[in-house]
């Protein structure tokens, strides 16, 4: 019962705000960041919108950050000449936005491959994360969220200590790469429905902790995370040492708060940790439209925030 009030008085102040945004429950929250917390959106979240319109609605919203998928601007970030970098940051800092970094960053790709038995495949794969690292810190960022899935299955005849043992070698020789960019390499457990490797947040520090090094951490997505057999925020407090990241979505592929998900005890676990990172919106169901998942989604993430006191 508390729950199910709960969470549709949140919903309900969070509809007058995309209403009117003249809630006075909304004026009255204290902004993120002032917990350490800060808010950011995954820029495909906008689709075809071009991105000085993202930037700025998203600005408009409250989020401060910004996640880049590469592919929304080319298929490989080695096509990616300077000077779009450098559009692509100006607009984000013209907008008050910090690029945070990237991810889905093998997505579009062909040929690469972070778990193939192939010592080419996976040497190929180690320079284009030199190439993401460099693209990362053109943008301002410093965080490359690996998730890609497809690129990092299991392959035929390969055992999963087998492609813990490619994936750290690979990653292990990447590192070299982020230390001179300053970037960190952010591991993305996902869910068994997505791939069959490292689909628990144990796997994903179990996998960081074979590469050995600080510029290799946790990322933590609610989605993924509620597949697992542990709740949410136990796991939150369970890996904080290591998580770098966060990733705000729902079980359904949608934004906070289009679902069942209770953000509340999450957003506990965070200020227990003291977590001073940033808490990035990705979706994967835009049929709501971009404009309520950015704006529904922040709106109940500030409303879980304070009830989390």
């Amino acid at each position: 019962m508390y729950r199910s009030t709960r969470r549709h008085f949140l919903k309900s102040a969070a509809a007058g705000v995309a209403l009117g945004g003249a809630s006075p429950l909304l004026q009255s929250l204290p902004a993120a960041e002032t917990t350490g917390m800060r808010f950011a959106i995954c820029n495909e979240t906008f689709q075809d919108w071009p991105f000085d319109k993202a930037f700025r609605f998203a600005a408009e919203c409250g989020y401060t950050g910004l996640e880049i998928a590469p592919f929304t601007i080319s298929n490989l970030v080695t096509d990616i000449p300077a000077a779009k970098r450098k559009e692509i940051r100006r607009l984000a800092e013209s907008n008050g936005l910090s690029i945070l970094g990237i991810h889905w960053v093998l997505a579009k790709t062909t040929g690469l491959h972070l778990t193939s038995p192939e010592p080419d495949v996976r040497r190929r794969t180690v320079d284009y994360l030199g190439e993401l690292a460099r693209f990362c810190a053109d943008l301002g960022g410093n965080l490359i969220i690996f998730g890609s899935p497809k690129q990092r299955k299991l392959l035929p005849g390969v055992s999963k200590a087998e492609g813990m043992r490619y994936a750290a070698e690979v990653f292990r020789a990447a590192i070299p790469a982020m230390e001179k960019t300053g970037v960190t390499l952010a591991l993305e457990p996902l869910t068994g429905k997505e791939t069959d490797f490292l689909t628990t947040a144990a796997e994903g520090v179990e996998l960081a902790r074979m590469v050995e090094s600080p510029h290799c951490k946790l990322h933590l997505d609610c989605k993924a995370m509620s597949s697992e057999s542990e709740a949410i925020p136990d796991l939150i407090r369970k890996w904080k040492d290591w998580m770098v990241h966060f990733h705000a979505n729902d079980p359904n592929l949608q934004g906070p708060g289009f679902g069942e998900l209770d953000f509340v005890p999450i957003f506990q676990a965070l200020r227990d940790i003291d977590y001073r990172g940033w808490v990035s919106v990705e979706v994967f169901n835009y049929t709501a439209g971009p404009e309520r998942l950015a704006r529904e989604s922040i709106d109940y993430m500030r409303k879980c925030l304070a009830a989390s006191k």
